[in-house]
């Protein structure tokens, strides 16, 4: 398979990405699309080797597979998670939608069926390095705080989020959201008690309403596991069976 010319597509030089794969064919055809688009690459054929990898090494994201000899891939994502915030997109022939919902809830950020179109793949490495790097932005400067003024916020028990700099803290510390989940957030701490569609969260972050209910999923699960106490029994965010999500203080 030749892989397509080099298209950066806004990435930065220095990425580097950590396939943890099994299959040598799959591990090479990544290999061919990620260096020709400017990737750095490393691999590793089980989920221990690639802790190793990521602890030894400045990873960027990590594509993983779930079935491998050793460590699976959901045991790869719960020790990564343990020290590291990076990007992980699943990469797997398992298409249930149980596996799907324990990897996005176990920390992964997206989820790519086999077989695969190489160039889908990409496009999930780009947009979830792009979702990063704007949220440890959007990290930084709430950190800093405004030199001047009274803050612009909206307040939910311990919850409070600077509309000024779109920094989420939690009794006083800064949460680390991404982009998307920020802009979910922000619109619906802005109408307590109202229920919003998949559809209209989707377009929060989007600018389209078709489309995208399992990524709207993924990311109110992530939300969860980041702002509530107990995410099996959210306090804030509650499931509206059959219509969507409502935000209570």
């Amino acid at each position: 398979m030749q892989a397509p010319d080099a298209a950066t597509g806004g990435q930065e030089p220095q990425d580097t990405i950590l396939v943890v794969e099994d299959d040598p064919d799959i591990v090479e055809i990544l290999r061919l699309y990620l260096g020709s688009s400017g990737y750095r690459f490393l691999s590793a054929g089980d989920g221990e080797r690639g802790l190793d990898v990521l602890r030894n090494s400045d990873v960027s994201l990590a594509l993983v597979d779930l079935m491998m000899p050793s460590m699976n891939g959901f045991d790869f994502i719960k020790e990564a998670r343990a020290f590291t915030d990076i990007p992980v997109i699943i990469v797997s022939a398992r298409n249930q939608p149980s596996d799907k919902v324990l990897g996005l809830d176990l920390g992964a950020d997206g989820y790519v069926t086999k077989p695969f179109d190489p160039t889908e793949v990409l496009a999930y490495v780009r947009a979830a390095l792009r979702r990063y790097r704007q949220g440890k932005a959007a990290q930084h400067d709430g950190a800093e705080g405004p030199a001047t003024g009274e803050k612009n916020v909206l307040s939910a028990g311990d919850l409070e989020l600077d509309l000024d700099t779109l920094v989420l803290r939690k009794r006083g510390n800064v949460m680390p959201l991404t982009a998307s989940e920020l802009k979910i957030l922000h619109k619906m701490m802005s109408a307590p008690g109202h229920v919003f569609t998949k559809a209209q969260l989707y377009e929060a972050i989007s600018g389209s309403s078709y489309g995208g209910a399992e990524s709207i999923m993924m990311h109110v699960s992530n939300i969860r596991a980041k702002i509530e106490d107990d995410p099996g029994k959210p306090a804030h965010i509650k499931t509206v069976r059959g219509l969507g999500y409502r935000f209570d203080e």
